[in-house]
């Protein structure tokens, strides 16, 4: 592995990690975000954040990596209902955060697919 995709594996790894340890931390923030018709805001908000926590140590480990960067890419996809949700809220949950409205499609259409793109560049074995 080059030093350039070495340096943003170990990149990566610290965000999903960080982000699924805010799962705990700040736990309101999160469940206002997952749609109203999801059932059982607390428990999908755990779940993502120790999937997140637990795919970002998968990162790290040589053997795992394929298959963190599997779940990752899977976790990514299993959230799109949120960024839909927010943007149908236009971008400002009520009692949290809120943006200026193109940032939920800037999220959903660029963003979201660059960090798809990057779990993906580290799914086969090295």
């Amino acid at each position: 592995m080059n030093k350039i995709k070495s340096i943003a594996l170990y990149i990566m790894a610290i965000f999903y990690i960080l982000a699924g340890l805010n799962h705990f931390i700040n736990p309101e923030g999160y469940m206002r975000l997952i749609p109203e018709y999801l059932p059982n805001h607390f428990l999908l908000n755990l779940m993502a954040g120790i999937c997140e926590v637990s795919f970002g140590i998968g990162l790290l480990i040589p053997k795992a990596r394929p298959l963190a960067s599997w779940g990752i890419i899977i976790m990514l996809i299993a959230f799109i209902p949120t960024h839909v949700y927010f943007i149908q809220l236009n971008s400002c949950v009520e009692n949290g955060l809120c943006l200026p409205p193109w940032t939920g499609w800037f999220r959903l259409v660029i963003i979201h697919p660059l960090l798809i793109y990057w779990a993906y560049l580290y799914t086969s074995k090295e």
